[in-house]
């Protein structure tokens, strides 16, 4: 382990934190997650199935985008 490895725990560390707060302070305003136009969902009797796909590519080109400034800052 390096420097470089200990500023990317730290920066996760970070990132854990932010989306944390963002949870707790706005969960009342993100149920439109999970429930975008793409995402799976099956519900029966005794049955469900979920399977955000929608949210799951917004979320990685967001993350994508984050960590590609990151790696430019540093």
């Amino acid at each position: 382990m390096d420097q470089n490895t200990g500023r990317y725990i730290i920066g996760l560390g970070a990132i854990i934190v932010v989306v944390g707060l963002l949870v707790y302070f706005f969960h009342d305003k993100m149920h439109w997650i999970g429930r975008l136009p793409g995402d799976i969902r099956v519900e029966r009797e005794n049955f469900k199935f979920y399977f955000p796909i929608t949210t799951m590519i917004l979320l990685s080109l967001l993350l994508t985008l984050v960590i590609n400034i990151i790696r430019k800052i540093f």
